[in-house]
């Protein structure tokens, strides 16, 4: 599914010209682009948008898939060898690039867009605190089909989901999804500004001008959206999993109830009860699905209730990877919530 800029949305003029500005960028150089390597959609979107078309993007996650259960082919374990540079939120996320970037080669074009007291660096170890749970550690480089299990995880990656009670990958009690909130977002496009300005072939002045232009238009995207949410702060939302409350808190909204922390954890009937028991307290609720989980954790618990329904996406998957593919991806965001309202409400 394509996502395009919601119609509801009616940009400031000024806005579209600083997104007219973003595309606009072309190469400084006639010689060929540094190859860079992005693990998932989100953190794509910005390169392109501080480094235009003087580099050459490429995501490891595609879309559809999660980085939850997600495998590396052996031709994506090639392209981060043959990378100029690798972004990535850090081994909170991205838990089956832990010990590959932990490789001495890697690790020195590695560049990790979570702060520094979010996670341990990359190792073979694992993260200080965490549970050191890695997908390369028993696993061949198969890689499977995106199939959905009834449960709502992707299928054939051979790592079934674990009880809620069970030491799986819970963020270690962090939300890594940082980039959905935007202020995080233009702090990790600065980091990235920086890495690409290093690179032989890149012009930094015009880089840092791409990263001037984009911090612009985000602000002014980022006014749009509030004043268009404003509308929405009495929603009780409902998520399928712990991904959206940065962009809940950044904005104001309120974020009712989680069904399962993380995809990996199958979430306990003890549970399923208490987030029943919230959605039928609740005096306006709206369940926020994913694309890439099935909704039958929800169609079990909300059995017999009528909930309006949403799709957020927060892998960005078909969102256009060019300069403004994060602003728009902001966008599908707050759509996702104002879909909510009684007015737009699918039940």
């Amino acid at each position: 599914m394509r996502v395009q800029r919601p119609a509801r949305f009616n940009l400031h003029p000024a806005t579209k010209f600083l997104l007219s500005a973003l595309l606009l960028t072309v190469p400084a150089y006639g010689t060929a682009t540094p190859a860079v390597v992005a693990s998932i959609k989100p953190v794509e979107l910005l390169v392109k948008a501080v480094a235009g078309d003087q580099v050459t993007v490429s995501t490891l996650v595609p879309d559809g898939a999660s980085p939850h259960t997600y495998q590396l082919r052996p031709s994506e374990r090639a392209r981060l060898e043959q990378a100029a540079q690798v972004f990535w939120i850090g081994p909170d996320m991205e838990t089956f690039l832990i010990r590959l970037l932990g490789g001495q080669d890697l690790a020195k074009r590695t560049v990790r867009l979570a702060p520094d007291d979010s996670a341990e660096t990359p190792s073979g170890d694992a993260p200080s605190g965490g549970h050191g749970h890695d997908h390369d550690n028993g696993h061949d480089d198969r890689h499977h089909d995106d199939q959905k299990h009834d449960d709502g995880h992707a299928a054939g990656h051979g790592h079934q989901p674990q009880p809620e009670d069970s030491h799986g990958h819970d963020h270690d009690g962090k939300d890594p999804h940082l980039w959905v909130d935007p202020e995080l977002g233009l702090a990790m496009a600065q980091t990235i500004a920086d890495a690409l300005g290093g690179l032989e072939g890149v012009d930094q002045a015009q880089i840092q001008r791409n990263l001037a232009t984009f911090r612009q238009a985000l602000r002014a995207a980022e006014t749009d959206i509030r004043q268009q949410l404003a509308q929405a702060h009495s929603v009780d939302l409902f998520t399928y999993h712990d991904a959206f409350g940065r962009f809940v808190e950044h904005f104001g909204l309120k974020l009712a109830g989680v069904l399962t922390p993380s995809p990996e954890r199958t979430p306990g009937a003890r549970h399923l009860a208490e987030v029943r028991t919230r959605l039928g307290a609740a005096s306006n609720p709206c369940l926020l699905t994913e694309p890439q989980f099935n909704r039958q954790w929800w169609l079990t618990v909300t059995e017999g209730m009528h909930i309006p329904t949403g799709t957020w996406d927060p892998l960005a998957s078909g969102i256009a990877s060019d300069a403004d593919g994060y602003i728009r991806f902001q966008y599908s965001m707050a759509e996702a919530v104002l879909g909510c309202l009684p007015e737009h409400a699918q039940k």
